[in-house]
């Protein structure tokens, strides 16, 4: 797209965000689950775009130019259907997170303060392979109150195309919802335009590899929101129980090795008695273990672990500290103790006592979807869903109130909360 016409589009967004962001709850619901409706309705028709994605990246992972683990992303099965669908309609129920009074204080008689939570403003979304996020930040950006400009990776073109007619039909058959909330990009000039709109564009968001992560960090003033790595690990205490371990470590290989929230370096106390069996479980489950890496900053999304004994907890937690993203950790441990001082000193994300890695997901923490995970220390750490994309303003009510009345002490404030 022209940089003249991603100007336009981009100041058209602006305008949707001022609109819904007065928009009742109630439409903001209604137009969920429209959308809800009208995926379940056309989910034949996105299968059928999806699986021409597929039939065109399958050559591309075959010479090499595209990784498998991309490639897995890529499919959109009944299962991550299912989900979405869910996933909406669990954001209809959700408490309207725009408007909520976060602080009331009495700064004087007649004079109140008040913080009170409201929109972002226009976020932009780029990501790769995963279809389902279009769905996923679409619901959590109408809930939230935001218009979002996405770009969606070239491999999942037809896929995405097909699910942004079925939200944007929804939407247009939704009375009063505003035009413009939503807008679809796709060339890499897209991108670049998108990075250089801050007058326009309040948060950039993106989600995807390494490589795409830190190229948009190092390309824009926007606020960037999201992680570059997902290098999670898991310490196995002295104490831990060994069936617990073989579970919770398994699970968090295997399950969906691709995933930014897969383990990949395992720790292992040198007292933990069952070592040599965990090991084994881990090979039968079809685990490559990798006892010397070339690096302890490697992101293997496979069935590849990384593993190290280490002499005590407080090397572990060093060792995490040293090497995590600070994406998400866990420690399987019987000592409840040792799992307090884990949790507290371990500078991640996510912090966990015998549970898998995989739990990282907003879905799973109950937040219906969620836009991506943040390893940033900013208002938003961890999977971001509604309350992660909204901030805040200070009102203050008054009956022709001025400062110079408290400089000269004609007048004092009281500051009582409530």
């Amino acid at each position: 797209m022209e940089e003249d016409k991603f100007i336009e589009l981009a100041k058209k967004a602006k305008y949707a965000s001022k609109k819904i962001a007065t928009l009742p709850v109630g439409l903001k619901n209604t137009a969920l689950l429209n959308i809800a409706k009208n995926l379940k309705e056309n989910q034949e028709k996105i299968f059928e775009a999806n699986k021409r994605d597929l039939e065109e990246a399958l050559p591309l992972v075959e010479s090499g130019e595209l990784k498998q683990s991309v490639f897995n992303r890529l499919k959109l099965d009944e299962n991550k259907m299912r989900d979405m669908i869910q996933g909406i309609i669990d954001i209809s129920n959700l408490e309207d997170p725009i408007g909520k009074t976060l602080l009331k204080r009495q700064l004087d008689d007649g004079l109140i303060l008040t913080k009170i939570s409201c929109p972002i403003g226009v976020l932009g979304i780029i990501f790769e392979a995963r279809p389902d996020v279009i769905s996923q930040i679409s619901a959590l950006a109408i809930k939230s109150s935001n218009a979002v400009i996405l770009k969606g990776g070239k491999e999942s073109i037809n896929t995405n195309k097909e699910i942004m007619r079925v939200i944007q039909e929804a939407l247009d058959s939704t009375r009063d919802f505003p035009k413009d909330v939503l807008t679809q990009v796709f060339s890499r000039d897209d991108v670049k335009n998108m990075l250089s709109l801050d007058k326009y564009i309040d948060l950039i968001i993106p989600r995807g590899g390494n490589n795409l992560v830190r190229f948009i960090k190092e390309n824009t003033k926007i606020p960037v929101l999201g992680h570059a790595d997902g290098i999670c690990h898991i310490f196995v205490d002295e104490s831990a129980d060994l069936e617990k371990a073989k579970r919770v470590v398994i699970d968090a290989k295997t399950q969906y090795p691709s995933a930014c929230n897969a383990v990949e370096t395992l720790l292992i106390h040198k007292d933990f008695k069952y070592t040599t069996e965990l090991l084994k479980a881990l090979e039968e489950a079809g685990v490559e273990l990798i006892a010397k890496p070339e690096s302890w900053h490697t992101e293997y999304s496979d069935k590849i672990l990384s593993y190290k004994l280490v002499s005590t907890l407080e090397e572990a937690i060093e060792h995490i500290n040293e090497y995590s993203s600070g994406h998400t950790e866990s420690i399987i441990t019987e000592d409840n103790k040792n799992a307090k001082i884990f949790m507290n000193a371990v500078d991640s994300a996510g912090v966990y006592h015998n549970v898998s890695t995989r739990f990282a997901d907003g879905f799973r923490y109950g937040f219906g979807a969620e836009v991506g995970i943040s390893t940033n220390k900013t208002h938003a750490r961890g999977p971001v869903g509604l309350e992660g994309l909204t901030i805040y303003k200070y009102n203050i009510e008054g009956n022709g109130d001025i400062v110079k009345d408290y400089v000269d002490g004609t007048k004092s404030f009281c500051h009582k909360e409530g």
